[in-house]
């Protein structure tokens, strides 16, 4: 689709808004990205942002539990919210008569959530509950995203498991829900983006009525979660009981996309020359040709690409057969990232994931839920909405000699190897 006009301004409180207007369908989405995600919790405190994401959806000082779920279905809109590494988004999509009702409900959450002890008591048991699903009781539960970065990084933030950790979340307590609340969820710490169909000046004069007054704070200092890159082969296993079969992850830093954008792309489309479709190199070598793997992926972030600042993660991901050993996998993987390095991919080869990416942007951010994401991700993260519109022509600029260079870049003195071992026995 074609890049709409975008309208930027900030609140006296500080927070930051995005308008993307498009008549082209009556819907209309709305999300606020808030500046805090795993990567900001405090030792002791591991999946406390994941819980507070849960936490906002228990009702506010002015509307009960379940109020929001109901104003919003009634509507005809869906909603959601989710925690990532750099950020905790929340959102809905409703017809666009709807706008105002959306912009109420985030802004009567973001100024008074209802914490309570039995609120705070009852998400705490839903967060366990989503970790046994989708987790330790999951077949590869949390591979890789888990369970690599304590392998390839070395500092708290980047290293811990972001999810949560039933200790940690145990200990949680009302005073320190508030206190996270005071500390990240300040309007100044935040991004609105509206997308779809509405005249700007209605929605500017709505934003003003509904979030003008929520009361500033003082916004924290982010730090940097920089560190530098391993120093040689990092290895660790993983025991498993669930999976059927051994399974491998090799991580690798990537450049910082905030910095050297372009550099970054580069190994997004490496990835795609490496794994995407029966034709990629990997693929070819590794499932069709030598047997080794059932299944090979490879990819930017460990939550997708452009989903976290620096420092960010280029992974390898296989499963394969237990005679399979990883020295085996890592000898063909590094002998195919060589030959990609001194012969570069030809154009048709480029062009087949180039074009395919492009395509897929273009699909992905027609959906008014995709547009209004990313507009607020990519505002928050590297303080350029307008980014998801340059992305296809950024990718499409691509060549071959950067996805070659991308490749000898991918060294195996500095990355993490983990090695998944089933751990069931016979069952």
């Amino acid at each position: 689709m074609a890049a709409p006009e975008l309208h930027r301004f900030t609140l006296s409180n500080g927070l930051r808004v995005v308008l993307a207007p498009d008549s082209s369908a009556p819907v209309v989405g709305v999300s606020v990205h808030y500046d805090v995600g795993f990567r900001s919790e405090p030792e002791g405190r591991t999946g406390f942002a994941h819980l507070f994401e849960h936490l906002m959806f228990q009702g506010s000082e002015s509307l009960e539990k379940l109020a929001h779920f109901r104003h919003v279905q009634s509507s005809g809109g869906t909603f959601n919210g989710s925690t990532h590494p750099d950020y905790t988004d929340y959102y809905e999509v409703l017809p666009s008569a709807a706008l105002e009702r959306a912009l109420f409900l985030e802004a009567d959450r973001m100024r008074a959530p209802k914490i309570t002890e039995e609120n705070l008591r009852n998400q705490i048991d839903v967060v366990k509950e989503e970790i046994r699903l989708n987790v330790l009781n999951r077949p590869y539960g949390g591979f890789p995203w888990i369970v690599l970065p304590p392998v390839l990084f070395q500092t708290f933030p980047n290293a811990h498991n972001g999810y949560g950790d039933f200790t940690d979340l145990e200990q949680a307590t009302v005073e320190d829900c508030a206190a996270f609340f005071d500390t990240y969820y300040a309007p100044g710490n935040a991004v609105l983006t509206v997308a779809g169909d509405f005249e700007v000046d209605t929605a500017r004069e709505l934003v003003e009525r509904h979030f003008g007054d929520v009361p500033a704070r003082p916004v924290p200092t982010r730090p940097s979660f920089a560190e530098p890159p391993p120093q040689g082969q990092l290895r660790a296993e993983h025991a498993d009981p669930h999976a059927p079969l051994p399974a491998i992850a090799i991580g690798y830093r990537v450049p910082d996309p905030m910095s050297d954008l372009d550099g970054y792309l580069a190994y997004l489309v490496l990835a795609g020359v490496l794994t995407d479709g029966d034709g990629s190199r990997l693929q070819q070598r590794l499932v069709h040709r030598d047997a080794l793997v059932t299944d090979v992926n490879a990819g930017c972030g460990l939550f997708g690409p452009l989903e976290a600042r620096d420092p960010d993660t280029f992974t390898i991901t296989a499963v394969h057969s237990p005679e399979v050993t990883s020295d085996q996998l890592l000898a063909v993987i590094d002998e195919e990232l060589q030959r990609l390095a001194e012969q570069p991919p030809t154009q048709e080869e480029l062009a087949r994931v180039t074009v395919r990416w492009v395509a897929g942007l273009h699909k992905e951010h027609d959906r008014v839920t995709s547009r209004t994401l990313g507009l607020g991700s990519a505002e928050l993260l590297f303080g350029r909405a307008e980014l998801i519109y340059e992305l296809p022509e950024r990718i499409a600029a691509v060549t071959a000699n950067d996805v070659a260079a991308a490749a000898k870049a991918l060294r195996p003195d500095s990355r993490a190897v983990l090695t998944v071992l089933p751990a069931g026995g016979a069952e």
